[in-house]
Protein backbone atom coordinates (compact mmCIF):
# COMPACT_ATOMS: atom_id res chain seq x y z
CA UNK A 1 0.00 0.00 0.00
CA UNK A 2 1.45 3.34 -1.01
CA UNK A 3 2.08 5.79 1.80
CA UNK A 4 -0.49 8.60 2.31
CA UNK A 5 0.29 11.86 0.60
CA UNK A 6 1.87 14.49 2.82
CA UNK A 7 -0.47 17.18 4.16
CA UNK A 8 -0.56 20.38 2.17
CA UNK A 9 1.78 23.06 3.38
CA UNK A 10 0.08 25.73 5.49
CA UNK A 11 -0.12 29.08 3.79
CA UNK A 12 0.93 31.96 6.02
CA UNK A 13 -1.98 34.17 7.12
CA UNK A 14 -1.81 37.75 5.94
CA UNK A 15 -0.83 40.38 8.46
CA UNK A 16 -3.91 41.89 10.17
CA UNK A 17 -4.94 45.25 8.80
CA UNK A 18 -4.72 47.85 11.54
CA UNK A 19 -7.38 50.56 11.11
CA UNK A 20 -6.19 54.12 10.93
CA UNK A 21 -7.90 57.32 12.01
CA UNK A 22 -10.19 58.75 9.37
CA UNK A 23 -8.77 62.24 10.00
CA UNK A 24 -5.16 61.26 10.60
CA UNK A 25 -4.22 58.42 8.22
CA UNK A 26 -0.78 58.06 9.81
CA UNK A 27 -2.25 57.26 13.25
CA UNK A 28 -3.57 53.89 14.30
CA UNK A 29 -7.13 53.93 15.57
CA UNK A 30 -7.81 51.83 18.64
CA UNK A 31 -11.53 52.57 18.69
CA UNK A 32 -14.40 53.50 16.39
CA UNK A 33 -17.25 55.99 16.58
CA UNK A 34 -20.25 54.32 18.20
CA UNK A 35 -22.56 56.34 15.95
CA UNK A 36 -21.14 55.99 12.43
CA UNK A 37 -18.48 53.29 12.97
CA UNK A 38 -15.56 55.24 11.54
CA UNK A 39 -12.18 54.45 13.16
CA UNK A 40 -10.66 57.36 15.00
CA UNK A 41 -7.77 58.13 17.27
CA UNK A 42 -8.27 59.30 20.82
CA UNK A 43 -7.88 62.93 19.74
CA UNK A 44 -10.77 62.65 17.28
CA UNK A 45 -13.24 60.96 19.65
CA UNK A 46 -15.61 62.85 21.97
CA UNK A 47 -17.12 61.19 25.01
CA UNK A 48 -20.89 60.77 24.60
CA UNK A 49 -23.67 59.58 26.88
CA UNK A 50 -23.21 56.10 25.38
CA UNK A 51 -19.78 55.32 23.92
CA UNK A 52 -17.73 57.86 21.98
CA UNK A 53 -18.56 59.90 18.89
CA UNK A 54 -16.23 61.16 16.23
CA UNK A 55 -15.87 64.91 15.82
CA UNK A 56 -18.20 65.00 12.81
CA UNK A 57 -20.99 63.10 14.58
CA UNK A 58 -20.57 65.18 17.73
CA UNK A 59 -20.87 68.37 15.68
CA UNK A 60 -23.93 67.05 13.84
CA UNK A 61 -25.63 66.12 17.13
CA UNK A 62 -25.37 69.63 18.56
CA UNK A 63 -28.69 71.54 18.58
CA UNK A 64 -29.12 74.51 16.33
CA UNK A 65 -28.48 78.06 17.49
CA UNK A 66 -32.13 78.75 18.34
CA UNK A 67 -32.35 75.66 20.52
CA UNK A 68 -29.07 76.45 22.27
CA UNK A 69 -30.28 79.98 23.06
CA UNK A 70 -33.53 78.61 24.49
CA UNK A 71 -31.63 76.11 26.62
CA UNK A 72 -29.32 78.86 27.87
CA UNK A 73 -32.27 81.08 28.77
CA UNK A 74 -33.75 78.22 30.79
CA UNK A 75 -30.66 78.33 32.99
CA UNK A 76 -30.74 82.07 33.50
CA UNK A 77 -31.44 83.13 37.06
CA UNK A 78 -34.92 84.44 37.79
CA UNK A 79 -34.14 88.12 38.52
CA UNK A 80 -37.56 89.19 39.83
CA UNK A 81 -37.69 86.36 42.36
CA UNK A 82 -34.24 87.18 43.68
CA UNK A 83 -35.00 90.90 43.76
CA UNK A 84 -38.18 90.39 45.80
CA UNK A 85 -36.40 88.02 48.19
CA UNK A 86 -33.59 90.54 48.53
CA UNK A 87 -36.05 93.32 49.32
CA UNK A 88 -37.73 91.26 52.04
CA UNK A 89 -34.40 90.30 53.60
CA UNK A 90 -33.16 93.90 53.44
CA UNK A 91 -36.27 95.21 55.21
CA UNK A 92 -35.92 92.53 57.87
CA UNK A 93 -32.26 93.37 58.48
CA UNK A 94 -33.14 97.06 58.73
CA UNK A 95 -35.79 96.23 61.32
CA UNK A 96 -33.27 94.13 63.26
CA UNK A 97 -30.87 97.09 63.36
CA UNK A 98 -33.66 99.27 64.71
CA UNK A 99 -34.71 96.73 67.31
CA UNK A 100 -33.07 93.31 67.86
CA UNK A 101 -36.41 92.02 69.17
CA UNK A 102 -37.38 91.66 65.52
CA UNK A 103 -35.47 88.36 65.54
CA UNK A 104 -38.15 86.95 67.84
CA UNK A 105 -41.92 87.09 67.51
CA UNK A 106 -42.19 90.38 69.40
CA UNK A 107 -43.96 93.32 67.77
CA UNK A 108 -41.61 96.28 67.44
CA UNK A 109 -42.16 99.91 66.52
CA UNK A 110 -41.26 99.12 62.91
CA UNK A 111 -44.11 96.60 62.78
CA UNK A 112 -46.49 99.28 64.03
CA UNK A 113 -45.16 101.82 61.53
CA UNK A 114 -45.35 99.52 58.49
CA UNK A 115 -47.90 96.84 59.35
CA UNK A 116 -51.52 96.73 58.24
CA UNK A 117 -54.49 97.26 60.52
CA UNK A 118 -58.00 98.39 59.70
CA UNK A 119 -58.21 100.27 62.99
CA UNK A 120 -55.09 102.27 62.17
CA UNK A 121 -56.33 103.12 58.67
CA UNK A 122 -59.63 104.28 60.16
CA UNK A 123 -57.78 106.70 62.44
CA UNK A 124 -58.78 105.06 65.72
CA UNK A 125 -55.30 105.58 67.20
CA UNK A 126 -54.55 109.19 66.30
CA UNK A 127 -54.24 109.94 70.01
CA UNK A 128 -51.21 107.63 70.12
CA UNK A 129 -49.50 109.50 67.29
CA UNK A 130 -50.61 107.06 64.57
CA UNK A 131 -52.50 109.01 61.90
CA UNK A 132 -55.09 107.32 59.75
CA UNK A 133 -55.22 106.97 55.97
CA UNK A 134 -51.68 105.60 55.70
CA UNK A 135 -52.37 103.69 52.51
CA UNK A 136 -48.73 102.80 51.95
CA UNK A 137 -49.35 100.10 54.55
CA UNK A 138 -51.18 98.08 51.88
CA UNK A 139 -47.74 97.47 50.33
CA UNK A 140 -45.26 97.80 53.19
CA UNK A 141 -47.11 95.24 55.28
CA UNK A 142 -46.08 92.64 52.70
CA UNK A 143 -42.40 93.19 53.46
CA UNK A 144 -42.31 92.93 57.25
CA UNK A 145 -41.98 89.65 59.12
CA UNK A 146 -42.40 88.52 62.69
CA UNK A 147 -39.22 86.61 63.48
CA UNK A 148 -36.60 84.71 61.50
CA UNK A 149 -38.72 81.59 61.03
CA UNK A 150 -41.56 83.61 59.52
CA UNK A 151 -39.16 85.19 57.03
CA UNK A 152 -37.37 81.95 56.11
CA UNK A 153 -40.56 80.00 55.45
CA UNK A 154 -42.00 82.68 53.18
CA UNK A 155 -38.74 83.19 51.28
CA UNK A 156 -38.20 79.46 50.79
CA UNK A 157 -41.66 79.03 49.32
CA UNK A 158 -41.25 82.14 47.18
CA UNK A 159 -37.93 80.83 45.83
CA UNK A 160 -39.42 77.46 44.88
CA UNK A 161 -42.45 79.02 43.21
CA UNK A 162 -40.45 81.71 41.46
CA UNK A 163 -38.25 79.13 39.76
CA UNK A 164 -41.38 77.81 38.06
CA UNK A 165 -43.76 80.73 37.60
CA UNK A 166 -41.27 83.43 36.67
CA UNK A 167 -39.79 81.24 33.95
CA UNK A 168 -43.28 80.80 32.53
CA UNK A 169 -44.27 84.49 32.72
CA UNK A 170 -41.03 86.43 32.56
CA UNK A 171 -39.76 88.81 35.26
CA UNK A 172 -42.10 91.76 34.60
CA UNK A 173 -45.33 89.78 34.50
CA UNK A 174 -44.22 87.77 37.51
CA UNK A 175 -43.64 91.01 39.41
CA UNK A 176 -47.13 92.23 38.49
CA UNK A 177 -48.62 88.90 39.64
CA UNK A 178 -46.75 89.15 42.93
CA UNK A 179 -47.85 92.70 43.76
CA UNK A 180 -51.41 92.10 42.61
CA UNK A 181 -51.56 89.15 45.02
CA UNK A 182 -50.00 91.26 47.76
CA UNK A 183 -52.63 93.99 47.38
CA UNK A 184 -55.42 91.41 47.21
CA UNK A 185 -54.07 89.91 50.43
CA UNK A 186 -54.14 93.34 52.07
CA UNK A 187 -57.78 93.70 51.06
CA UNK A 188 -58.46 90.30 52.59
CA UNK A 189 -56.88 91.47 55.85
CA UNK A 190 -59.22 94.47 55.99
CA UNK A 191 -62.27 92.30 55.27
CA UNK A 192 -61.71 89.18 57.35
CA UNK A 193 -59.12 89.67 60.05
CA UNK A 194 -60.50 90.38 63.51
CA UNK A 195 -59.47 93.75 64.92
CA UNK A 196 -61.95 93.76 67.75
CA UNK A 197 -59.32 92.97 70.40
CA UNK A 198 -57.19 96.06 69.85
CA UNK A 199 -54.64 96.90 67.19
CA UNK A 200 -54.08 93.71 65.18
CA UNK A 201 -50.95 94.26 63.10
CA UNK A 202 -50.76 92.06 60.01
CA UNK A 203 -47.65 91.61 57.91
CA UNK A 204 -45.62 89.21 55.86
CA UNK A 205 -45.13 88.07 52.29
CA UNK A 206 -47.42 85.07 52.70
CA UNK A 207 -50.41 86.77 51.04
CA UNK A 208 -48.37 87.44 47.89
CA UNK A 209 -46.81 83.97 48.05
CA UNK A 210 -50.26 82.40 48.36
CA UNK A 211 -51.27 84.36 45.27
CA UNK A 212 -48.32 83.07 43.23
CA UNK A 213 -49.05 79.54 44.41
CA UNK A 214 -52.76 79.76 43.58
CA UNK A 215 -51.97 81.32 40.19
CA UNK A 216 -49.62 78.45 39.39
CA UNK A 217 -52.25 75.90 40.45
CA UNK A 218 -54.91 77.51 38.25
CA UNK A 219 -52.48 77.67 35.34
CA UNK A 220 -51.68 73.97 35.66
CA UNK A 221 -55.39 73.14 35.84
CA UNK A 222 -56.11 75.10 32.66
CA UNK A 223 -53.36 73.18 30.89
CA UNK A 224 -54.91 69.85 31.82
CA UNK A 225 -52.58 68.98 34.70
CA UNK A 226 -53.96 67.53 37.91
CA UNK A 227 -52.49 69.92 40.48
CA UNK A 228 -52.80 67.30 43.22
CA UNK A 229 -50.28 65.18 41.35
CA UNK A 230 -47.78 68.02 41.73
CA UNK A 231 -46.07 69.58 44.71
CA UNK A 232 -47.94 72.85 44.15
CA UNK A 233 -51.38 71.36 44.81
CA UNK A 234 -50.26 69.53 47.92
CA UNK A 235 -48.45 72.59 49.29
CA UNK A 236 -51.47 74.83 48.66
CA UNK A 237 -53.86 72.52 50.51
CA UNK A 238 -51.43 72.05 53.40
CA UNK A 239 -50.96 75.79 53.83
CA UNK A 240 -54.71 76.41 53.69
CA UNK A 241 -55.21 73.84 56.45
CA UNK A 242 -52.53 75.53 58.56
CA UNK A 243 -54.15 78.90 57.92
CA UNK A 244 -57.35 77.83 59.65
CA UNK A 245 -55.68 75.58 62.23
CA UNK A 246 -53.37 78.22 63.71
CA UNK A 247 -55.15 81.12 65.34
CA UNK A 248 -52.56 83.87 64.88
CA UNK A 249 -52.16 83.37 61.11
CA UNK A 250 -53.80 86.04 58.93
CA UNK A 251 -56.69 84.21 57.31
CA UNK A 252 -57.74 87.25 55.33
CA UNK A 253 -54.24 87.82 53.98
CA UNK A 254 -53.86 84.24 52.80
CA UNK A 255 -57.32 83.89 51.30
CA UNK A 256 -57.28 87.33 49.71
CA UNK A 257 -53.88 86.71 48.15
CA UNK A 258 -54.94 83.28 46.89
CA UNK A 259 -58.10 84.64 45.27
CA UNK A 260 -56.26 87.53 43.64
CA UNK A 261 -53.49 85.26 42.38
CA UNK A 262 -55.97 82.71 41.06
CA UNK A 263 -57.78 85.40 39.06
CA UNK A 264 -54.48 86.57 37.58
CA UNK A 265 -53.29 83.04 36.88
CA UNK A 266 -56.48 82.17 34.99
CA UNK A 267 -55.58 84.83 32.42
CA UNK A 268 -51.80 85.04 32.60
CA UNK A 269 -51.16 81.29 32.46
CA UNK A 270 -53.80 80.41 29.87
CA UNK A 271 -52.83 77.44 27.65
CA UNK A 272 -51.34 78.13 24.25
CA UNK A 273 -54.15 76.31 22.44
CA UNK A 274 -56.63 78.86 23.77
CA UNK A 275 -55.19 82.07 22.36
CA UNK A 276 -56.12 85.38 23.89
CA UNK A 277 -54.96 88.96 23.31
CA UNK A 278 -51.49 89.52 24.76
CA UNK A 279 -52.58 92.69 26.53
CA UNK A 280 -54.86 90.64 28.79
CA UNK A 281 -51.89 89.04 30.57
CA UNK A 282 -50.74 92.55 31.48
CA UNK A 283 -54.18 93.98 32.21
CA UNK A 284 -55.28 91.16 34.55
CA UNK A 285 -52.78 91.79 37.41
CA UNK A 286 -53.10 95.57 37.00
CA UNK A 287 -56.89 95.27 37.29
CA UNK A 288 -56.68 92.98 40.33
CA UNK A 289 -54.17 95.24 42.07
CA UNK A 290 -56.01 98.47 41.31
CA UNK A 291 -59.35 96.93 42.23
CA UNK A 292 -57.93 95.76 45.55
CA UNK A 293 -56.68 99.24 46.39
CA UNK A 294 -59.98 100.88 45.44
CA UNK A 295 -61.95 98.32 47.43
CA UNK A 296 -59.66 98.82 50.44
CA UNK A 297 -60.16 102.58 50.38
CA UNK A 298 -63.93 102.23 50.04
CA UNK A 299 -64.06 99.66 52.85
CA UNK A 300 -62.15 101.86 55.28
CA UNK A 301 -63.80 105.10 54.25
Amino acid sequence: MPPPPPPPAATPSPDPVVPHCYRHPNREAGRSCTRCGKPACSECLVQAAVGSHCIDCARAARPDVKTRVRMANARVLTPATYAIIGANVAVFMWMVLLDPKTLSNDITQAHVDLGLSKSILEGDYVRFGIPGDEWYRLVTSGFIHFGVFHLLMNMLLLFQLGMIVERALGPWKFTLLYFASLLAGSLGVLILDDTGRGVAISGGASGAVFGVMAGAAVGLHRRGVNVFNTGIGTTLILNLVLTFAISYISKGGHLGGAIGGALCGWVMLAPEWRPQPKWMSWAAPIAVGAGSVIASVMLVS
